[in-house]
């Protein structure tokens, strides 16, 4: 049911499922998904980039798809399954694209890692990349002002593999 906020708008609710946990909440129609994850649920993982879709650094699982949170409203966002920085790890062992950006020093200032990270996951599940020059073009959308392309590529590279293989863990499993 529709709601007033304490301003006078009309807010919605949405139900979805966030890093594994469903949630009911009230939104402004006009609320991006980054704006909602960043300020309202105080995940700050997911980073504000550019606030036009061209950097990469809001990348977040929808559904398992990469969506820019910078272009999507929070209100499109009902009845998914959303998944952040702060999800993907399960406790304490962290997901596999996580540990490899880790090993390959794929990080500099770690502004632009949070999306990197969640893109590669996503084009993992798209299964569409399986040679160097294809996880270029398919992580092309994401930019890294530090430069530190080669070591993501190398990232991307070891751990499509092992989510390949099932070595992905569920939230809230060990793997």
């Amino acid at each position: 049911m529709s709601a007033i906020s304490s301003n006078g708008a009309q807010t919605h609710p949405i139900c979805l499922t966030l890093n594994g946990q469903p949630r009911t909440l009230q939104v402004h129609p006009w609320v991006t998904l980054l704006d909602l994850l960043r300020e309202q649920l105080d995940l700050v993982g997911t980073k504000k980039g550019c606030d036009h879709g061209q950097c990469g650094a809001c990348t977040v699982l929808r559904d398992g798809k990469r969506v820019n949170a910078c272009l999507t409203l929070a209100i499109m966002c009902d009845g998914a399954d959303l998944v952040t920085i702060e999800g993907l790890a399960s406790g304490d062992v962290l997901h596999p694209m996580q540990r490899a950006f880790i090993t390959h020093d794929a990080f500099q200032c770690g502004y632009c890692t949070p999306g990197q990270i969640c893109s590669a996951v996503g084009l993992a599940h798209e299964g569409r990349a399986d040679n160097r020059e294809a996880i270029r073009e398919q992580m092309s959308g994401n930019l890294c002002r530090c430069g530190a392309y080669a070591n993501i590529v190398a990232a991307v590279e070891e751990a499509l593999p092992l989510m390949r293989d099932g070595i992905e863990p569920q939230r809230g499993q060990e793997p």
